[in-house]
């Protein structure tokens, strides 16, 4: 079994529609994909109705946190998305991304980018605004070559000269909400230094205590030692490792199951959830 635990659409911030995901995720050779836009699940009725015979869809959504100052991300599969107290957080987390999103175009602006709220807006179209959108108007507008380029400390990467701090949950709180709603929570890149801080060791076997279920070790921002580092650390404090390739289309140079997890933990994480089931492929509308 082929399995990709950590995807994104254009619900969120991905290049794919959600039919167009499961679509490439079967044509990839994947069993088993999990769809986890930026605090939506928006998309999940599109991939459902799209879903390939022979492909499986775990549903999820990737959950914005912050802890000490360092932003996190925990992907939470297979809760009960009408559950309301997550539910309300994740409209929350999407509530402030327009805001944001229009202070750091007003930041790069300051700073001689002739950058137009409305490019942003036509590149984020129907999806949940995000810092990639822009990056990827920074490269429309050849201020930057790729849209990694973009997620440096002169542009938009945490505490960069044009990042604005957005509201994120506690990853304490969040992990009992998707808890609490059914749901299994794994950690997202845990160890991406590229992308700014990351959190500490310590930090995170608190939060395995506090009832984390796993981290994703094998993910494209994690050199070998990285992954060795994080595998350790899973087997010390007990938790579940996840890969996957954290695909968003063409905004970024991966693959769909570039990485992937052991259908071992797959079946793990099936047997924890209780707030949704995965689904299973059943031809949809090709």
């Amino acid at each position: 079994m082929r399995i990709d635990l950590h995807t994104h659409s254009t619900a969120s911030d991905g290049t794919d529609t959600p039919a167009e995901l499961v679509r490439n995720a079967a044509a990839a050779g994947l069993d088993v994909v999990a769809l986890t836009d930026h605090d939506t699940t928006r998309g999940h009725a599109a991939a459902i109705a799209a879903l390939p015979e022979g492909l499986t869809l775990v549903t999820g959504a990737e959950i914005s946190c912050a802890l000490d100052g360092v932003s996190l991300h925990l992907l939470a599969y297979l809760f009960d998305p009408a559950e309301p107290e997550l539910l309300h957080e994740r409209e929350l987390l999407r509530d402030d991304r327009v805001p944001r999103a229009r202070a750091m175009v007003e930041k790069l602006r300051a700073l001689g980018v002739p950058l137009e709220w409305e490019r942003v807006a036509r590149i984020a179209g129907d999806g949940s605004v995000g810092r990639p959108h822009i990056a990827t108007a920074l490269v429309e507008l050849g201020v930057v070559p790729t849209v990694s380029d973009a997620f440096t400390p002169e542009w938009i990467a945490d505490g960069g000269r044009a990042h604005v701090v957005k509201h994120e949950l506690d990853p304490f709180t969040a992990v009992r909400l998707v808890k609490a709603a059914g749901g299994v929570a794994v950690l997202a890149h845990p160890g991406a230094a590229k992308r700014g801080r990351t959190v500490s060791e310590r930090s995170i076997a608190e939060l395995a205590a506090a009832g984390l279920d796993g981290i994703e070790t094998d993910h494209m921002d994690h050199d070998a030692p990285t992954r060795d580092r994080l595998r350790a650390l899973a087997a010390e404090t007990g938790l579940l490792t996840t890969g996957s390739s954290d695909y968003h289309g063409s905004r970024k140079d991966v693959g769909l199951g570039e990485y992937t997890t052991d259908p071992e933990i797959y079946g793990e994480i099936t047997r924890r959830a209780t707030g949704a089931f995965p689904v299973p492929g059943a031809g949809g509308n090709h």
